[in-house]
């Protein structure tokens, strides 16, 4: 299946940490409950998973705005590895872009977080 899209984003976890200290209500409102779930409020892998909608962003070519953050999450399936969800507006952008299968991959050290997003599907003449 043909690549649509790419998208890389790096997160300072400790910047990242710091600015939901100050607004822990961000939380909410930037992950799905299955995210703040399974991240038990790991700063970094929050922040991983915030630069996973970024790099998804990307990948599907529109900026920041363009859906409401918690219509791109992470949730682990049972083995472990990630699994990119869209809904809403990212869904929908996404359907309109021929995406049908979304790859990502996440890391993060003490300092920094890390994800990578491929889309790929049917590339649809605009």
């Amino acid at each position: 299946m043909p690549v649509v899209g790419v998208g890389v984003d790096a997160v300072d976890v400790s910047r990242f940490a710091r600015v939901l200290s100050r607004r822990p209500r961000l939380v909410e409102r930037l992950f799905a409950p299955l995210e703040r779930l399974q991240c038990a409020e790991r700063p970094e892998r929050l922040a991983a998973r915030f630069a996973a909608k970024e790099a998804a962003w990307k990948a599907l070519g529109v900026g920041l705005g363009a859906t409401d953050w918690r219509d791109v999450s992470v949730e682990l399936e049972d083995s472990g590895a990630p699994n990119l969800r869209v809904s809403g507006r990212a869904a929908q952008i996404a359907l309109d872009q021929g995406v049908t299968r979304w790859h990502v991959s996440l890391t993060h050290t003490e300092t920094t977080a890390l994800a990578f997003v491929i889309a790929e599907g049917d590339v649809r003449a605009g």
